[in-house]
């Protein structure tokens, strides 16, 4: 009894100092600048989201909060630069979709978005847009899915480049709506979307901020949004999974951790990104930036990471096998 009595105290106290531990560590952090990796250039739509974010934590966490581009390799060397940095808590990365994507796509890759990385929160979302030539003979997803299966294999898809998340999402919804087309890359999206409307092309699927001063200038049609309900971005606008129930692609940004930063600094570092993306000033110039705040725990937000690397993996290997 005695021994068992002592062994009590013992882990009383070790679980005791390891709470102490714990707080007090959340209370130092941050006591220098934090650094968030962008992998991509300035002024680009994840430099604009990182720099917004970075200004709100900024003022939230007191201390200065940059943002560092390494742009290159669809975001992998900025992934790489952060997965071999301390795990300190002040070098951080944006993840975002391109890199999901590109732990298929890549087939040499020094790190793993899922296994490398402590998850911090999600910030945002990007919607894409299906538009379409006006003279297309479908007016809506129903109707283009029916075109496409009375003219299989001749309509033509414009993207910004194989293998960029709106290519992929076209990949999708080609095997969920089992029609086929023939993809057309260029190098960006703007010359595909405005090859829509010359009529060289029959649609594309974009971000919605390149697409909509097409679409408000009545230079393309409109047909839906890939978010599960409509977006609050195009309201007017119906989702594909009002016909497709189930279908869902985006584009997405969130802040992860080199892995084994301690738990408490990725709690920190929750809680005031969380604040900050539910701040109406941050939702509406993220919004003015065609994305849609998220919301989510640290663990909600890498389940989400590992699920986003199936779905856009499978995409990959259905671009690989190429048609059936």
């Amino acid at each position: 009894m005695h021994i068992w009595l002592k062994r009590t105290a013992v882990f009383t106290f070790a679980t005791g100092m390891l709470v102490y531990v714990h707080c007090a560590l959340a209370q130092q952090y941050p006591a220098r600048p934090i650094r968030i990796v962008a992998a991509s250039s300035p002024g680009s739509g994840p430099d604009v989201i990182a720099r917004l974010i970075a200004q709100k934590l900024t003022e939230r966490l007191g201390q200065q909060v940059v943002v560092d581009n390494r742009a290159g390799v669809g975001g992998n060397l900025g992934a790489e630069a952060v997965a071999r940095a301390a795990p300190d808590g002040y070098t951080l990365l944006l993840a975002m979709a391109s890199q999901a994507i590109g732990m298929t796509l890549y087939k040499k890759l020094s790190y793993d978005l899922a296994r490398d990385f402590a998850a911090i929160a999600p910030v945002a979302s990007t919607p894409f847009i299906l538009t379409t030539h006006l003279s297309l003979p479908a007016t809506s997803v129903k109707g283009l899915i029916a075109l496409a299966k009375a003219r299989p294999g001749e309509l033509l898809l414009g993207s910004g480049g194989a293998g960029t998340p709106p290519h992929l999402c076209a990949e999708m919804f080609k095997a969920h709506a089992r029609i086929s087309f023939v993809h057309v890359p260029y190098k960006g999206i703007t010359p595909a979307l405005t090859d829509v409307q010359s009529g060289q092309l029959h649609f594309a699927f974009s971000s919605v901020p390149a697409a909509m001063p097409f679409v408000r200038s009545a230079r393309l049609r409109a047909l839906a949004v890939t978010t599960l309900q409509r977006s609050a971005l195009v309201p007017d606008v119906p989702s594909v999974a009002e016909t497709l129930p189930g279908f869902e692609a985006l584009g997405w940004y969130g802040l992860v951790a080199p892995a084994g930063t301690p738990q408490a600094v990725i709690e920190r570092l929750h809680a005031v990104t969380q604040s900050a993306v539910g701040a109406p000033g941050l939702i509406e110039q993220l919004r003015n930036q065609g994305a849609e705040p998220m919301q989510g725990t640290s663990a909600s937000f890498g389940a989400f990471i590992g699920a986003e690397i199936k779905k856009w993996g499978d995409a990959v290997k259905d671009v690989e096998a190429g048609p059936e």
